[in-house]
């Protein structure tokens, strides 16, 4: 018999319409099954029952009221959806991943976060971070490391890989997440679910802490394209004194509409190589790329093989980005020394970048972005979306990615893990991570698409094809 963990979002946002299911009923049943799994998996930093009791019952009033009125309620409204703990929730512990502030509570919301509460969602709690999501596992000072569902002896990835544990887990039916560098297609890779990263300016990263580089933003992990559609229709939109604004969709049209919409014939190039000197493709992660391209090809769509040259000076630029973004974290007095040797050694080389070479590197990534967006838009030539695998590598044991003795090894080690989604947020493009590969050990293994700035309709509605031709989200961990 199905539970309430195994219906979609959008399906438990229907029956709270419907009143077949109420948000009380939800959240209660999710509180159990994290108090029950929590442990296993290392999904949250902080659990927040009775925030999430507030809101529930708050939620099923204005849902009683919706049918009494006759009023249509939001998709998602009484479905319970996790905010990552980078992100701030007025009146709840926000830690980043650091014990430096592990006792600290923040003072007001992010801008999803007023979103979420908006759309109606329910704070189940904090998801698990690494420190200050600097590298791409979720091993931490603060909480449990979080690991995938598939294999409970390897890491969930990072650093959304709390956000990716809790819904691979059937802990949330969908989670909030951020990206930097990978941080959402990462563990929706390992966990095997389906993870956008939008384009930049999609969604907004203010009002505290903005990302002055362009290379963070939030986006859904769920285990369906609808699912993670309708998390971003709630996320996107500019909020006054961003920096950034990604194009609008046209007025009527939503992201969640694109689930539903044929993408047409597509020109795609199949990214074989890895863009960094040096860096092999682990078997199976060049199987799922190449056995997506014969996919797309027999769904109708034509590709093409393509070699980005391999370039060491845009991972130079990446890395003094992404160096001077970790000294951005205010640390209070006397609390560096709780600090993990990986953010200390990327802090210490922050504060030694110069205003010229920090400039030199922003302009470097943004004339990346002009030749890809000149390979993507040439008359004649170009494509419609770029694939690769999302990884290098399979999911990683605990603690592998992890040299507290070597953090500048620890360092290269991520690079090598993750080389190809770097590229996305260096450009601002959107990129999506889809399950579509299982190991014959059962391990997921997803392969990513990229597309043009502004244009995630495309990757959502060829993601929906991708899903319909090979269903995914009927594939369960044992712990689920």
């Amino acid at each position: 018999m199905a539970q309430l963990h195994d219906l979609t979002a959008l399906e438990q946002g229907e029956a709270v319409r419907t009143g077949r299911v109420s948000p009380v009923e939800l959240t209660e049943h999710y509180l159990e099954r994290i108090g029950r799994l929590d442990a296993t998996v290392g999904a949250f930093i902080t659990v927040t029952p009775d925030v999430a009791r507030k809101q529930a019952a708050d939620a099923e009033s204005a849902a009683s009221a919706a049918r009494r009125e006759g009023r249509a309620l939001p998709p998602l409204h009484g479905v319970p959806v996790p905010v990552k703990d980078l992100s701030q929730v007025a009146g709840v512990r926000w830690t980043m991943g650091s014990a430096a502030l592990a006792g600290h509570v923040a003072t007001v919301d992010d801008h999803v976060v007023t979103k979420l509460r908006d759309a109606g969602t329910i704070l189940l709690g904090k998801t698990n971070t690494p420190e200050f999501g600097l590298p791409a596992h979720t091993e931490n000072a603060v909480a449990p490391p979080a690991r995938t569902p598939w294999d409970l002896g390897r890491s969930a990835g990072g650093s959304s890989g709390g956000a990716a544990a809790a819904v691979a887990a059937g802990l949330a039916p969908l989670a909030h997440a951020s990206d930097g560098g990978g941080s959402i297609r990462i563990p929706a890779s390992v966990c095997g679910l389906f993870g956008i990263k939008p384009s930049r300016g999609r969604v907004s990263s203010g009002p505290v802490l903005d990302d002055v580089t362009g290379l963070v933003t939030s986006g859904p992990l769920a285990r369906t394209v609808a699912d993670a559609a309708a998390l971003l229709d709630v996320l996107a939109g500019p909020m006054p004194g961003d920096p950034y604004a990604a194009p609008a969709l046209p007025p009527g049209e939503t992201f969640t509409g694109h689930a539903r919409r044929a993408p047409g014939r597509l020109r795609i190039a199949h990214i074989t190589e890895a863009p960094i000197p040096g860096v092999g493709l682990h078997p199976e992660c060049r199987r799922a790329a190449e056995e997506t391209a014969g996919l797309l090809r027999e769904l109708g769509h034509e590709v093409e093989e393509l070699t980005l040259p391999a370039d060491e000076a845009l991972g130079r630029a990446f890395t003094t980005v992404w160096e001077v973004l970790s000294t951005l974290v205010p640390v209070p007095p006397g609390s560096a020394e709780h600090l993990l040797p990986l953010t200390r050694r990327l802090r210490e080389r922050g504060t030694g970048v110069t205003g010229t070479e920090f400039a030199a590197a922003l302009y470097r990534m943004r004339g990346l972005g002009r030749l890809v967006a000149d390979v993507l838009q040439a008359p004649g030539t170009g494509y419609d979306v770029l694939l690769s695998p999302t990884l290098a590598q399979l999911p990683q044991p605990v603690g592998a990615l992890r040299d507290d003795d070597d953090p500048d090894g620890e360092f290269a080690a991520l690079a090598g893990f993750t080389p190809f989604t770097p590229l996305y947020n260096a450009t601002g493009q959107p990129a999506v991570s889809v399950p579509l590969h299982w190991t014959p050990e059962g391990l997921p293994v997803g392969v990513m698409l990229g597309g043009r700035y502004g244009d995630e309709a495309t990757l959502i509605s060829l993601s929906a094809q991708l899903e319909e031709a090979r269903p995914w989200a009927g594939r369960r961990p044992a712990v689920w």
